[in-house]
């Protein structure tokens, strides 16, 4: 089933003394680009998150907002000295700056790490690491669980939607098909009366060469093969909707050679009925490749 490349999820957890949050975004990226932000302390734990994420998802920027809070029954909580210190000084050095004001004790508890707890801290023997790592991990995937959710009901519409364009497209290759033989013949019509309305009875018209010229002009008019291969490309095209994994960039390459195919037709086909059709479908060809820019 197609999936969107939009998306949100979110979580909480609890552990350890800290309310953990994660958030996850999802837009349209030609590649899986993957995009953290957390707390400095669990960069160690970046490649397992990059893992987990990619193991989930195809195509896509993906941003991992994962923020970290002390619980509000975490009575034990005790001030950070050195980062308190830290935040006093790079006040006292944006003065060089000529930025001017103090910090008040308000602003100073709002600032990040202030407040630490002995037992809430992570700790930093193996053991300890695996314990966070292994919650972390159990958050990420619930948040990613919702964006893969909500990235499947996106792409559910856009299939519709895609699926909805391709029948109309089907419908103009059928009224095509039954259009091209009829070109020869038509044109065979037009300039017996033409030649006719010209003849004034000096005219030797040769059957011969009057009947190579609409054979030239059927060979140069003919469109089979490129209504056999669009015809092809439609029935990939479907199946692809209803694949699993990745399909984006496939039914991008196949909508331009639809493209293609009904660009010769255009170029070929010396009838008005044929170039109004090939006018209609490359409109909706349009309104596929904008959609399946958002398919994963």
């Amino acid at each position: 089933m197609s999936l969107s490349m939009t998306g949100y999820g979110q979580s909480v957890i609890d552990f350890q003394g800290y309310s953990v949050s994660f958030e996850v975004k999802s837009v349209n990226n030609r590649y899986c680009e993957v995009v953290f932000r957390m707390p400095r302390e669990w960069t160690c734990f970046e490649d397992s998150f990059r893992r987990a994420v990619q193991s989930r998802i195809g195509r896509g920027r993906v941003d991992v907002f994962i923020n970290r809070e002390h619980s509000g029954d975490n009575a034990d909580a005790v001030l950070n000295h050195a980062r308190v210190k830290a935040y006093l000084q790079a006040a006292e050095e944006l003065k060089a700056y000529g930025i001017e004001g103090s910090l008040t004790a308000k602003d100073i508890l709002s600032l990040p790490d202030i407040l630490v707890s002995p037992s809430g801290s992570l700790p930093m023997d193996d053991n300890g690491q695996e314990a966070w790592e292994k919650a972390l991990l159990g958050g990420l995937n619930e948040a990613l669980d919702g964006l893969l959710q909500m990235r499947s009901r996106e792409g559910a519409f856009l299939a519709a939607d895609i699926e909805h364009r391709l029948e109309r497209i089907e419908a103009l290759h059928r009224e095509m098909t039954e259009l091209a033989p009829t070109v020869p013949e038509e044109y065979r019509k037009r300039l017996r009366q033409r030649i006719e309305a010209l003849d004034d009875g000096s005219l030797a018209v040769d059957e011969h060469i009057f009947g190579m010229e609409v054979a030239l002009f059927a060979e140069r008019s003919n469109v089979d093969e490129e209504l056999t291969r669009l015809r092809s490309h439609l029935e990939q095209s479907r199946k692809l909707l209803h694949h699993e994994g990745p399909v984006g960039r496939k039914l991008d390459f196949l909508i331009q050679e639809m493209n293609r195919e009904v660009n010769t037709i255009g170029s070929k086909a010396n009838h008005l009925t044929l170039v109004n059709r090939v006018v209609e479908m490359k409109a909706e060809l349009e309104k596929i490749r904008e959609q399946a820019a958002n398919v994963e």
